[in-house]
């Protein structure tokens, strides 16, 4: 029985230091967010779930509205914070980081960090019990760019780094799975 998971990379929303939690999309990310709704308003038979972070969450929400469903919230469905939530980052320290994270799962930065391996141990048991409770149905999450991808990454290393550094905000992936096994995985629509 096939099981299908959709992952849905959050829209546009402007960095805000030391707001993780509650940054809200722009008005751009917002136009997208109804996009989101249009692509997978046909999808029959959904649930919808997503991260507690507002710009995950305002990303889905136009389709569970349109749907009449509501969003239940998992904190371990989180973004995962390379380097501590309260410390800036340069750019491109952050994107050496996250690289050097899918070469060495063990790796993370000092000071709060959290490895690809770390985020994998606390997402994928939601993972699996989506699919487990879920069987034959259609689920659809609402998520991030390094988290997603670390979750793809549990079932298929191919999902690493050049494929986060390939997304788009925001993002479709269709996840196929046939008794917890990813069968395919088929990208539903890049943003831009």
């Amino acid at each position: 029985m096939k099981t299908t998971l959709i992952m849905v990379r959050h829209a546009e929303s402007p960095y805000i230091f030391g707001k993780e939690r509650s940054r809200e999309l722009s008005a751009k990310g917002k136009e997208a967010a109804n996009k989101v709704k249009e692509i997978l308003a046909e999808h029959k038979n959904i649930s919808i779930v997503s991260s507690p972070y507002t710009r995950a969450v305002q990303t889905v929400q136009p389709l569970a509205e349109w749907k009449g469903l509501s969003i239940t919230e998992y904190e371990e469905l989180r973004e995962r914070p390379i380097k501590g939530l309260n410390y800036k980052l340069e750019e491109r320290e952050l994107v050496k980081a996250i690289q050097q994270s899918f070469v060495d799962k063990n790796f993370c930065l000092e000071g709060g960090g959290e490895s690809t391996a770390e985020a994998q141990s606390r997402a994928i048991p939601v993972i699996h019990q989506l699919l487990k409770d879920h069987q034959g149905k259609t689920v659809v999450i609402g998520t991030y760019g390094n988290i997603m991808t670390i979750m793809m990454n549990y079932f298929d290393e191919k999902f690493g780094f050049d494929f986060w550094h390939r997304t788009s905000k925001p993002d479709i992936y269709e996840l196929s799975f046939f008794q917890n096994n990813l069968v395919r995985i088929q990208r539903l629509w890049q943003h831009g």
